[in-house]
């Protein structure tokens, strides 16, 4: 279950009304019917629905980067925001974006990659730049190497790299807060936890008293 409580149709907001019919259905409540043509939970949008005009910000967000304005090919983009999710750990967005790297015309084998792409020679030198630009952006919190912003320059505008820059960030954003919240497919239990010892075993380990034993 998410980490907060969850907006029903009955108590949604009526300018969230609109979402909740494309995305669920009309007159669907999706907390007593959660689920998504994608096959998600749902979960992010009745959530946000507490806060409205927060909400209808992120769908602003997600007009944006698919806006006719925009000079990043949506490969591209969408390889940054693929990359994004995998790199700070969200299965949601990872997930939803490699259906849309599919759409975009990557194959599976590519996609597959995306986890250990610095590995393959499955993607070409602007596709490479772009994914450790955001390597960079997620993982180094924009602390992105001289040789890596020369790659991406080589074969990007300096509009392009603005626009694959903000929506790539925005995507590590949208992956933080699923996770924060434990939304969609980030609904899990922290798996680094303590492993008890043997039942019957009583004491503290020691390692390195169990050593000189």
């Amino acid at each position: 279950m998410p980490r907060l409580d969850e907006v029903s149709r009955a108590n949604a907001d009526e300018s969230v009304l609109p979402l909740y019919d494309a995305l669920f259905g009309k007159d669907r409540d999706p907390v007593a019917e959660p689920g998504t043509a994608t096959g998600t939970p749902g979960n992010w949008w009745t959530v946000f629905a507490q806060v409205p005009d927060c909400l209808h910000h992120m769908v602003e967000g997600f007009q944006f980067y698919r806006g006719e304005n925009r000079q990043i090919s949506p490969k591209l983009r969408e390889l940054g925001q693929a990359r994004a999710g995998f790199a700070r750990g969200s299965q949601f967005v990872f997930s939803q974006h490699c259906k849309a790297l599919r759409a975009a015309g990557f194959s599976e084998a590519q996609i597959e990659a995306i986890p250990h792409w610095s590995s393959t020679d499955l993607f070409d030198e602007v596709e490479r730049a772009v994914l450790a630009y955001t390597d960079d952006l997620v993982l180094q919190g924009g602390r992105v190497a001289d040789g890596t912003f020369a790659a991406l320059r080589k074969h990007l505008s300096d509009v392009e790299i603005i626009e694959l820059t903000y929506i790539t960030c925005t995507y590590e954003l949208h992956a933080t807060m699923t996770r924060a919240l434990r939304l969609e497919f980030d609904d899990v239990d922290e798996r680094v936890v303590e492993v008890p010892v043997p039942e019957g075993e009583k004491r503290d380990i020691d390692f390195f008293q169990d050593i000189d034993d």
